[in-house]
C-alpha cells in the first residue's frame, strides 16, 4: 500500500517592527566587539527585536493568521496545532498551542507544544508528516510559534557571542494530507546529551530559583554553563553530526544529494554558513543568508522558505533541505520537493 502523501501547503510570517543594530550591540558588549567584526564574523547588521504586544505566543498567532491568510486555508479545516514557539512567553505553564488555536478561530484543531531549542520546526514537521501518515482522520496541521529568547542575552558576557544575533519573530507552516505539491519526504534528526545543560537559563528554575539578590541578573541569564565543553564537544562533532542527519534524510528519501537547489539554514556565523555550502556545493545563490534578521531560532528556516519561495529561488521541482542545530545539542535536516508534481517531480 503506497505512503500517503504529505505536502506543504504554504508559510507565514511575523517579524516586529523594531530593530537593534550591529553597532548598539557592539555599543552593548563594552568594547569586547567593535561594529563591523559583528557584521563581518558574525553575520548581520540588525536583528528586529519584540516590540509592545510581541509576546511569544502571541508572535505565534500573527504568523498563523497570516499563514492563513497567504494559503486561503479555512481555520476550520485545521486538525493539529504544533506549537514549536519557546518556552519564553507571557505566562509559563500555559499551552501556546491552544492559545494560538482559540486566536486564530480553529475551533476543531487539538494543540500541543514540542521543544527542541532551535530543531523545533524541523522536529515538529517531521511529527506532522508521521501523524498524517499514520492517523487519515487528520488532513492538515500547522506548525507554528514565536520566539524572543533574545531577551536574556548579556551583551557584556563574552562566552556569549554565538546568541549575539538572536533576534525575535513569529513563524507558521501548513502541512497537509494527499497533497501532491511541495511534498516533504524524509527527515533525519540526532541529539547529543553530554551537552545537555552545557548552555540555557541558568536562574529562574527549580534548581537555581529567582530571589531577591539575583532577580537582575536572572533575566539576563541565558549563558554557557560550561562554554569550553560545549565548544570543545562542538567543534568536534557538529558539522559532522549535520552532515550525517542531511546524507540520512537524503538517503531515506530516495533523492541524491547532489540534486539539492535550496538549502534553508539557520542564522550563523558568516564563516560556518560558507563552509555549509561550500561542503554542499553550493554557492551563495542556494541559500539566504539572514543577516538582516540575525538568527530567530526555529523560526529560520520558515522565515527561509518564504523568503525564497518570494524571491523566485524555488523552481518546479526543486530540492530543498531544511536544515536546524539547537542548543542540548541537536541537529536536524529533511528533503522537500518543491512545486506541483510531488514526489514524481524528483531529478
Amino acid at each position: 500500500m503506497k505512503k500517503r502523501t504529505v505536502g506543504i501547503v504554504g508559510t507565514g510570517i511575523y517579524i516586529p517592527k523594531e530593530v537593534v543594530t550591529a553597532k548598539e550591540i557592539a555599543e552593548a558588549t563594552k568594547g569586547i566587539w567593535a561594529e563591523q567584526a559583528i557584521i563581518d564574523k558574525l553575520g548581520f547588521t540588525q536583528k528586529p527585536i519584540p516590540g509592545p504586544g510581541d509576546g511569544t505566543q502571541e508572535m505565534g498567532v500573527k504568523a498563523a493568521l497570516d499563514c492563513l491568510k497567504n494559503t486561503g486555508v479555512n481555520p476550520l479545516d485545521i486538525d493539529v496545532i504544533i506549537c514549536m514557539g519557546e518556552e519564553w512567553k507571557e505566562y509559563p505553564l500555559t499551552t501556546s498551542a491552544i492559545y494560538i488555536q482559540e486566536q486564530i478561530g480553529a475551533k476543531n484543531a487539538w494543540g500541543i507544544d514540542v521543544q527542541n531549542r532551535c530543531c523545533t520546526t524541523v522536529t515538529a514537521m517531521k511529527m506532522a508528516r508521521d501523524m498524517l501518515i499514520a492517523d487519515e482522520s487528520i488532513d492538515t496541521i500547522m506548525v507554528c510559534g514565536g520566539y524572543r529568547n533574545g531577551d536574556f542575552v548579556d551583551y557584556s558576557d563574552k562566552n556569549m557571542s554565538m546568541m549575539f544575533n538572536l533576534g525575535a519573530g513569529g513563524g507558521a507552516i501548513i502541512l497537509k494530507g494527499d497533497y501532491n505539491k511541495n511534498v516533504l519526504l524524509e527527515s533525519h534528526i540526532m541529539s547529543d546529551g553530554s551537552m545537555a545543560r552545557d548552555a540555557g537559563v541558568e536562574i529562574g528554575g527549580i534548581e537555581n530559583p529567582i530571589n531577591a539578590n539575583n532577580i537582575d541578573e536572572a533575566y539576563k541569564s541565558l549563558r554557557l554553563m560550561h562554554p569550553e565543553h560545549m565548544k570543545n564537544r562542538l567543534n568536534e562533532v557538529s558539522m559532522s553530526n549535520w552532515m550525517q542527519c542531511i546524507d540520512l534524510a537524503f538517503e531515506k528519501s530516495n533523492v541524491k544529494k547532489s540534486d539539492l537547489d535550496y538549502l534553508a539554514v539557520l542564522h550563523f556565523k558568516y564563516s560556518m554558513h560558507k563552509q555549509m555550502l561550500d561542503l554542499l556545493g553550493l554557492d551563495e545563490n542556494q541559500s539566504i543568508y539572514l543577516s538582516e534578521f540575525g538568527h530567530i531560532g526555529q523560526v529560520d528556516q520558515i522565515l527561509s522558505l518564504h523568503l525564497a519561495e518570494r524571491q523566485g529561488k524555488l523552481k518546479e521541482g526543486s530540492v530543498v533541505s531544511m536544515i536546524a542545530a539547537g542548543i542540548g545539542y541537536a541537529w536536524a535536516a529533511n528533503v522537500i520537493i518543491w512545486g506541483e508534481g510531488g514526489e514524481g517531480s524528483v531529478k
